[in-house]
């Protein structure tokens, strides 16, 4: 997807889509980070916190919710979030980066608020936006646990590992993964490594043009790309398996292979 700086416009094209994945029998539909509205580095926080919405009521979720329930399809959406006015100074506009699993029938299944923001190689999202406090555990759909993380959160692998202990089956991971050298390659590394190290499934939607790489992709368990979607704005479809979980976890136990016993005694000096 490639998202306008114009609210309205990228909801419709959300619909749009959404009607799209409808037809084509579609149990999920993920979108990635900064659905509803690309920020110009040049837009102010003031200006970003005009566009921002309540997670649960405001008219982006909303609409999407209906969407939802209509065509009886599930959601990952992504939105700029009014937090709680308590949480901060009459001056700081920020907000928060937040996902948001909607299920079949309209009803809010998750919220999650993104925890890294990507203050590195020459950016500082945290002078528009404000990190979330808490890993949301991942969610029961027809095709396994899905754990949500997004974006720069891929660059730490305890989160992934977390949720993947926590019983989540796939990660979805929406993104706005910003071009620059080694990027696109870093982006596919990662990827792949969060799916190896975790025997579960990546989705990893991203936006194209602007200031990003594209390259929206699905890795299966055991490393392999289902979808590269290179530049193109668009639907793309894959089939989920978990029976495919259970198989590469068994066949390379990472997860049981651990040696926990011994994790213990370095982590506290670490943290």
């Amino acid at each position: 997807m490639k998202s306008s700086t114009i609210k309205s416009e990228n909801l419709k094209l959300s619909v749009d889509y959404i009607r799209q994945a409808a037809k084509k029998k579609i149990e999920l539909v993920c979108f990635p980070e900064f659905q509803m509205a690309y920020s110009p580095l040049e837009q102010s926080a003031r200006e970003l916190s005009t566009i921002a919405e309540n997670a649960i009521n405001g008219n982006f979720i909303t609409t999407l919710r209906k969407e939802a329930k209509r065509h009886r399809i599930k959601i990952i959406a992504t939105i700029y979030e009014n937090i709680d006015t308590k949480r901060k100074k009459k001056t700081d506009y920020r907000v928060s980066d937040t996902a948001i699993m909607i299920s079949e029938k309209g009803d809010v299944m998750s919220i999650y608020r993104k925890l890294h923001l990507y203050d590195a190689l020459g950016f500082k999202e945290s002078v528009k936006l404000v990190g979330g406090n808490n890993i949301e555990r991942p969610v029961k759909v027809g095709i396994g646990k899905i754990g949500l993380e997004i974006c720069y959160d891929i660059r730490f692998p305890e989160m992934s590992r977390i949720l993947t202990l926590d019983g989540a089956d796939v990660l979805a991971i929406p993104s706005g993964w910003v071009q620059g050298i080694m990027k696109v390659e870093h982006w596919q590394i990662m990827l792949k490594a969060r799916a190896i190290e975790n025997g579960c499934y990546v989705i990893a939607p991203d936006q194209v043009g602007n200031i990003f790489s594209g390259r929206s992709m699905v890795i299966d368990p055991f490393g392999i790309t289902l979808l590269d979607m290179g530049n193109k704005e668009g639907v793309g479809v894959v089939e989920i398996a978990r029976d495919r979980v259970e198989s590469v976890r068994k066949s390379l136990p990472l997860l049981k292979n651990r040696r926990t016993d011994v994790y213990l005694d370095h982590i506290s000096s670490f943290i």
